[in-house]
């Protein structure tokens, strides 16, 4: 949540297998594949990168097989994996709000923050036709505190992205579907490019040795175990927007097209994340992958010249143009569909005359310009790291809320009429909740990061009290309009 382009649909409006996997791997292969090799580099040794892919792409995988089955056992719960933690609680009322809200409240979290990674990310590819955003002559300095001309110029860079979307969404999106499915097919035939090249120019000498010690930021040599953990949280940002079929789910032509969807899309996703991860440590130096602001460029223009970064650099541009405009789509669309659900604040529910939810995306990128001042007092790729654990830690709430949901239907029976079905889902079940747990375990490595991310979590029960406020209000005056009558 990787990366990212969603599609904005008109009422009435049906989504088929095509489009809908093309709404997952737009989502997943966004900001991630541009940035993720440094990342990696940073986190792991070759073989810490390796064993991490196998062990998030395992984890995703049971993931999505829940989402999948969720989708076809409950069709009539839509909206995205955070609707079913007021499932969890079908006989207390106020704990089934209190997880609904809380839960829907983390996913929306988790959205602003994604958009922002990918907005960010933008910017740090512009930089290549301007080297000016990378400036570092200081424009203004207070204190310890010294603005560049660099980091001013990302900052109103994403803020032009971030509004000039804003504004587009607000006067809605025609023929959105058939673009983004346009867009995505140019990008992953790009991205398969990349690879067949790469693949051609590989050096093992570059890579360095396979199983090499890795030392980590505080100069401490870091053992395989911890390198999987470190690198844990950055490949499973890759895989955020899985459930992106989930999500629509309410809008696809058939039910069963949501969990094909699901898999397709996550099967070309680690295809191309797995390939351009590894092979790009054999493009670049460890040293200089680690500290390229956009590595595919430089991997590009080490093997065919500056005509090859830029033609890379141009495809990453407009590829994260699309995904800015599906994300900021996707934020908006997340409490607007649960405050129609009654599970998040009332007001979220507004729509303007193109049927966009207009309260929620002025408050969602509201929140996101917040985000995007981490642009100001550091690098892009800071602000990228910083923001894609805060992101990845929110979207694992209602993952494992959905696990949790999907091993209960197992263990009651409800929904199913074979033994063997409830046994096989009840394994996939189990390991996708211990594969949630161990993630957020493996996130609490940076605890400035983490707390920062828990506090953006927990922030939500402060407008608990509202919600409930708004609720027995519409109650009373649906009571009172029912009574008139």
């Amino acid at each position: 949540m990787d990366g990212k382009g969603v599609i904005s649909l008109s009422k009435g409006k049906t989504l088929g297998f095509w489009v809908l996997t093309a709404l997952v791997v737009g989502n997943m292969v966004g900001s991630g594949i541009f940035m993720l090799p440094r990342s990696l580099a940073e986190a792991a040794s070759p073989a810490g990168t390796v064993l991490a892919w196998a062990v998030t792409g395992f984890g995703v995988l049971m993931l999505a097989l829940v989402f999948g089955n969720l989708a076809l056992r409950k069709p009539e719960l839509n909206g995205g994996p955070q609707i079913y933690a007021k499932e969890l609680f079908p006989n207390s009322p106020a704990l089934s709000l209190l997880s609904g809200f809380m839960s829907s409240w983390g996913y929306w979290i988790g959205n602003i923050a994604g958009f922002v990674a990918v907005i960010t990310t933008f910017a740090s590819y512009l930089s290549t036709f301007f080297p000016i955003m990378n400036s570092a002559s200081v424009l203004l300095s207070i204190g310890s505190f010294e603005l560049t001309i660099g980091h001013s110029l990302n900052f109103v860079v994403c803020s032009l992205l971030l509004w000039g979307t804003h504004f587009l969404a607000l006067r809605g999106i025609e023929g959105a579907g058939r673009l983004n499915l346009i867009a995505t097919a140019t990008k992953v035939i790009g991205f398969a490019l990349f690879i067949i090249i790469a693949l051609f120019a590989f050096q093992s000498s570059t890579m360095g040795q396979f199983a090499a010690a890795h030392i980590d930021a505080e100069g401490r040599s870091a053992s395989l175990l911890s390198q999987i953990n470190a690198a844990a949280v950055v490949t499973l940002w890759a895989f955020i927007g899985v459930e992106s079929a989930t999500v629509f789910a309410a809008r696809a032509k058939r039910k069963k097209d949501v969990s094909r969807a699901t898999f397709a899309g996550l099967l070309i996703a680690i295809v191309l994340y797995v390939g351009i991860s590894i092979l790009t440590m054999g493009l670049l130096p460890k040293e200089q992958l680690m500290q390229s602001q956009n590595p595919l460029v430089d991997a590009m223009t080490a093997v065919l010249g500056p005509y090859g970064g830029y033609l890379l650099a141009a495809l990453g541009l407009i590829s994260l143009i699309g995904s800015t405009i599906g994300w900021v789509l996707l934020s908006a669309e997340v409490p607007y569909e649960a405050a129609k659900q009654r599970v998040f604040l009332q007001p979220f529910k507004q729509e303007n005359d193109k049927g966009m939810p207009k309260l929620s995306l002025w408050i969602s990128n509201a929140l996101g310009q917040l985000l995007i001042f981490s642009t100001i007092s550091g690098s892009i790729s800071q602000a990228f790291d910083f923001i894609i654990v805060v992101a990845t830690l929110a979207y694992l709430v209602p993952y494992l809320i959905a696990s949790v949901y999907q091993l209960k239907l197992t263990l009651t029976g409800e929904g199913y009429a074979k033994a063997r079905e409830r046994r096989t889902d009840g394994i996939v079940a189990v390991l996708a909740t211990i594969y949630s747990v161990w993630v957020v375990y493996a996130g609490m490595g940076d605890w400035k990061t983490f707390g920062f991310g828990v506090l953006l979590l927990a922030s939500g029960i402060l407008f608990y009290p509202l919600l409930r406020k708004q609720l027995r209000e519409s109650d009373k005056t649906e009571s009172a309009g029912t009574k008139a009558s």
